[in-house]
């Protein structure tokens, strides 16, 4: 443990012995309140776009979706970065600590550079690949160019993010990204509504807050104490090291990417409803991720804590954080649901609003696909502790199978059906995303059925070799 600093050897005490309750809170409520305020910064945005006009609303709608296909690569491997710190953390082994972290560091700037000399010098080809509207390419081709710029650096800075909070430093993340927020608040809103700008400065009010952040880890990384600091010399791109990271990333990629593919599908399967259904159903979703970027949050704060424990044998106090979180999860999606239904007429009319006039016809057609849409809160918390434990144990594959039947099985046929066989109009969306999302929610928790009982019987394992060694002892 010599290779730890005080404060790391601190809270890997106390993330394996203090009260799983206590510890769950205290780690996973400020990344909570981190991916609330994210996404609140997600909605303002679309809200400055709405300004502009409903076209750049479709066009960020729409390209936003092909951005996280590609911020996939880079979260894939946060995640198992991640998993596989907290593993070697939990264990106590301070050199393969320092050797994971200078390894993902150094992989997140490969992958970052082949994305970047990939994408930005064709992203109009690479857009109408992926079929996208012509006009959306006209409206917002230089809109993704620094979006993807904005990507290759955020690629560093999520690596950074999940490897400081494995460290439990949700607080730090907090506060960084807060800082963050706020920056990139001020210069979309000064670019939108006093310099009279389009789509291209909200991206680069983004790519100004993402800067910050890498220019932090840089200063912060190298100059740290302990097992975490960050040495070239620790960098071990060798198949030992870099493929478990590897095994665990690329079905977390794969997994986003295919999950934001089936997203454009859908899409462009909105679109028979009219051009402005596509951004309705983004607003919709970004009204509906005021309530589940909570759940995420505390899946991205309990995932570690899983992870950790499972590391030091602790197999029931990793199911101890699992149910506890599928508690919290349900209450934020009961809460969710109530708060909503209360103002999601107000909360479309502000979308509804733009700089010439007030379209109700839009406001219309934003409640008619989210007063379905929330009926899934509740499931997809279960769904997202599900995440958690899933991931905590190395299960990625898994969690590529439920996002995948998320949108592929539930989502993509049963729009497809609903075309076909009902004449739903615009309504049709949000009950298709209501089914996949419940259904969503049903299966996880059929998935964690034989994860749970095969924990179970690791723990009953440790427990009769601890018995056993003890008996020896005596």
């Amino acid at each position: 443990m010599a290779g730890f600093s005080k404060k790391d050897e601190k809270f890997r005490a106390y993330a394996l012995s203090a009260s799983p309750l206590k510890v769950l809170l205290t780690v996973s409520v400020p990344l909570a309140l981190y991916q609330a305020l994210q996404q609140i910064f997600k909605v303002l945005d679309a809200l400055m776009a709405s300004h502009i006009g409903s076209d750049a609303v479709s066009a960020v709608a729409c390209l936003s979706q092909i951005t996280l296909m590609i911020t996939a690569l880079g979260s894939g491997l946060a995640v198992g970065g991640s998993i596989k710190i907290s593993e070697a953390y939990g264990q106590g082994d301070d050199q393969l600590v320092r050797q994971r972290v200078a390894t993902v560091y150094a992989m997140a700037v490969l992958v970052a550079g082949v994305i970047a000399l990939t994408l930005i010098p064709f992203a109009e080809p690479f857009l109408r690949l992926l079929q996208t509207p012509e006009n959306l390419i006209r409206t917002g081709a230089g809109y993704f160019r620094v979006e993807i710029l904005s990507l290759v650096v955020g690629f560093f800075d999520t690596v950074y993010i999940a490897i400081e909070r494995s460290r439990g430093h949700a607080r730090k993340i907090l506060i960084l990204n807060l800082v963050v927020i706020l920056v990139k608040l001020s210069l979309s809103a000064l670019f939108v509504y006093v310099v009279k700008g389009g789509l291209i400065l909200i991206a680069v009010a983004t790519l100004v807050g993402q800067v910050l952040i890498l220019l932090y880890a840089l200063c912060t990384m190298p100059r740290d104490d302990g097992a975490f600091r960050f040495s070239f010399r620790n960098i071990r791109l060798k198949k030992q090291t870099v493929l478990p990271v590897v095994n665990l990333a690329y079905p977390v990629s794969a997994e986003k990417m295919l999950f934001a593919a089936g997203k454009v599908v859908v899409n462009a399967m909105s679109g028979v409803y009219g051009g402005l259904t596509v951004g309705a159903l983004g607003i919709s979703n970004n009204i509906g991720g005021l309530t589940t970027s909570w759940h995420i949050g505390f899946t991205d704060g309990t995932a570690p804590l899983i992870s950790q424990n499972r590391g030091a044998g602790k197999y029931r106090r990793t199911l101890q954080f699992y149910f506890l979180l599928i508690g919290v999860n349900v209450l934020i999606g009961l809460m969710g649901v109530v708060l909503v239904s209360w103002g999601l007429p107000w909360l479309a009319s502000i979308f509804a609003q733009s700089k010439e006039n007030f379209d109700p016809a839009f406001q219309q057609m934003i409640v008619s696909i989210h007063r379905w849409e929330m009926l899934g809160y509740i499931t997809l918390g279960v769904n997202s502790a599900t995440v958690a434990l899933l991931i905590g144990y190395g299960y990625t594959k898994l969690t590529m199978v439920l996002n995948v039947m998320r949108v592929f099985v539930y989502r993509v046929p049963v729009l497809w059906a609903l075309q076909q066989f009902t004449t739903l109009g615009v309504e049709a969306v949000g009950i298709t995303m209501m089914i996949s999302n419940v259904l969503t929610g049903i299966t996880a928790v059929l998935i964690a059925l034989p994860v749970v009982r095969h924990i179970h019987l690791l723990a009953r394992q440790a427990e009769a070799i601890e018995k056993q060694e003890g008996t020896h002892h005596a």
